[in-house]
């Protein structure tokens, strides 16, 4: 069976699929890969299926070695990807054989990269699911993020591979200030006027306690009315922005709890996640009201793309 070895581990590399689902109700997050348009343009291009298990690295990558040949792909952020010291490229299907090295050197633009194997990892699945929940230590490598030594096995590939490189076109632009769209929440009336005004006209920083269970943001507090600043624990979807009772925004991410009881301003659009998920602490973003009948046009036809690729 091929095998990868970890040599050096990155600040925080698990191994992630598109997620745990069907057991929110018992209180169990989705977890999954931040950024799932990233992960399924990387097993596309290895011929795998778009839930296959890929390495997800945050801000900087691992250092691996092949015992076999296999194929890769790597996608979302640019960590200035290097096999056995020669740079690649990113977004293409790249031949390794026995022996060879990939490293990271560092990180360009983005946050996290997606690194798929022909064939996927091939961890126990947990409920369904390969991805790693951190906080409960389960699915994945071991419930952890790698360690120097670990050696993940791989499954065998699907066959020959249809597609050798993404255009340029489908790669988001990973930028340190975004426009996320958003369509309104349940609870937007809970807010004052100026309140909302300020959420979708002022400038919000990504904070250093985000992380993969939500982005905290900085900026100018948003006014709730009073006495609504919190609601009956409620059902929580990722890309939820709650207000707490401080004003500062918290967008739920993949490891999101299942319920919570801030104020749900708004929801960010499945197709602007992957630009949200890119981004790390530091960069700011604006947010901008759509309607759902915009949001779900824009999925449609992103979903139609990668069907088209397939």
């Amino acid at each position: 069976m091929a095998t990868v070895i970890v040599h050096t581990a990155g600040l925080l590399t698990t191994v992630q699929d598109r997620g745990r689902y069907g057991y929110q109700r018992y209180g169990m997050p989705v977890s999954g890969a931040m950024d799932v348009f990233s992960l399924d343009l990387a097993n596309l291009l290895v011929g795998n299926d778009p839930g296959d298990a890929c390495l997800e690295a945050t801000i900087s990558g691992p250092e691996l070695e092949f015992t076999s040949a296999t194929w890769i792909a790597i996608t979302g952020a640019d960590m200035d990807p290097h096999l056995n010291g020669q740079g690649i490229p990113m977004n293409t299907a790249v031949d390794v054989r026995p022996g060879d090295r990939l490293g990271f050197k560092g990180l360009r633009s983005g946050c996290r990269a997606y690194i798929a194997f022909a064939g996927g990892i091939a961890v126990p699945p947990v409920m369904g699911s390969r991805s790693t929940y951190l906080r409960a230590g389960i699915g994945g490598f071991q419930g952890r993020a790698l360690m120097i030594g670990d050696e993940l096995h791989l499954g065998a590939p699907k066959g020959k591979l249809r597609l050798k490189r993404i255009s340029e076109g489908l790669i988001p632009e990973y930028k340190h200030e975004q426009t996320i769209r958003v369509i309104s929440g349940p609870e937007a009336h809970y807010f004052e006027l100026a309140g909302l005004r300020s959420f979708l006209s002022t400038e919000h920083t990504v904070t250093a306690r985000s992380d993969r269970m939500g982005y905290r943001l900085s900026g100018e507090p948003i006014k709730h009315k009073e006495g609504m600043t919190n609601i009956i624990s409620a059902g929580i979807s990722l890309g939820t922005v709650q207000v707490p009772g401080d004003g500062h925004p918290i967008i739920l991410m993949a490891d999101r709890q299942t319920s919570g009881g801030y104020a749900r301003i708004a929801n960010v659009i499945t197709a602007d996640l992957t630009l949200l998920a890119q981004m790390r602490p530091g960069d700011k973003l604006r947010f901008k009201e759509t309607e759902f009948e915009i949001a779900h046009q824009v999925y449609i036809s992103r979903h139609r793309v990668l069907l088209g690729l397939r």
